[in-house]
């Protein structure tokens, strides 16, 4: 999971998946949206695959890449479990005298 903390650390890679819940987008195209070198970009895209966020699929030269929403999904929902964030709430007591009705 420490990978995939690390790939949304970076505002780059999140703007990334970002397009990429749109659709799947081939490197150019993704490329086409940051003022970085080309180098650049591959590393970013390097380090979401690496944590398994996005998968590339190469044909001749142009790779497209997809976004991988189970394990984004996944470690969403870890780390909100982690912190107890989103947790249920604790269930209301319906004996209480003065709750739930009106006399």
């Amino acid at each position: 999971m420490n990978k995939v903390f690390k790939a949304l650390a970076d505002p780059t890679r999140r703007k990334v998946l970002e397009l990429l819940r749109q659709r799947p987008m081939t490197a150019g195209e993704l490329s086409e949206h940051f003022q970085v070198s080309k180098p650049t970009m591959s590393a970013h895209f390097s380090v979401l695959r690496e944590a398994d966020l996005i998968d590339a699929h190469k044909q001749g030269t142009t790779i497209t890449y997809r976004l991988k929403l189970s394990v984004l999904e996944e470690a969403l929902l870890g780390f909100s479990q982690a912190f107890g964030i989103g947790a249920a709430a604790p269930a209301e007591e319906t004996d209480t005298p003065g709750k739930g009705t009106q006399s």
